[in-house]
């Protein structure tokens, strides 16, 4: 197992950390393409200061509660239905200001459900916003069934991913940091 990121570097009560989650069931193929993509983030290592990168599985409450301590940037990485071909690679932002989703499935990770909940977290406990700007690295799946292991195009989209994420960080490391 590789060792922890170091905690982002704060200046007094403003946070400048930039979260990488991973998202989805290793248990139903290709959906665990997130948590490889995390996963061989922190095996490579060498991430800019302030960067935490989190193996979140479907673990949607978690990464709510998580999201409370406040960040300037959050980058998921999941799998995407965008009727693309299998492994196709999407960049996707997040609009803070539309209202979330549904309920939270506490088998499932719905983004958008989990981004819900950070909005109702936030608000019952006086967190203005935790969260400045949310990206996606997004992937198409070719596989959903349940087993274990990447699909051929999806298991090759995982080197372009981690690109994608080396691109997108400075963006949101350079994001206004939200008031907590």
């Amino acid at each position: 197992m590789a060792p922890p990121v170091p905690p982002a570097a704060r200046d007094g009560d403003r946070r400048t950390r930039v979260l990488v989650a991973g998202i989805g069931n290793v248990f139903r193929s290709d959906d665990g393409f997130g948590v490889e993509v995390a996963r061989r983030l922190l095996a490579r290592g060498g991430l800019p200061a302030g960067v935490e990168v989190a193996d979140i599985g479907v673990r949607g409450m978690h990464l709510a509660y998580r999201l409370l301590d406040g960040y300037a940037g959050l980058l998921l990485v999941d799998t995407v239905h965008r009727d693309g071909p299998p492994g196709t690679v999407y960049r996707i932002e997040h609009d803070l200001d539309t209202p979330g989703g549904g309920a939270l499935d506490g088998h499932g990770m719905d983004p958008a459900s989990v981004l819900g909940l950070l909005e109702r977290l936030a608000a019952a406990t006086g967190v203005e916003r935790p969260v400045g700007r949310v990206l996606l690295v997004g992937c198409e799946p070719a596989v959903l069934d349940e087993g274990m292991g990447l699909s051929e195009p999806v298991a090759a989209a995982v080197e372009p991913a981690l690109q994608a994420v080396d691109e997108l960080l400075p963006t949101l490391l350079g994001a206004p940091v939200p008031h907590g």
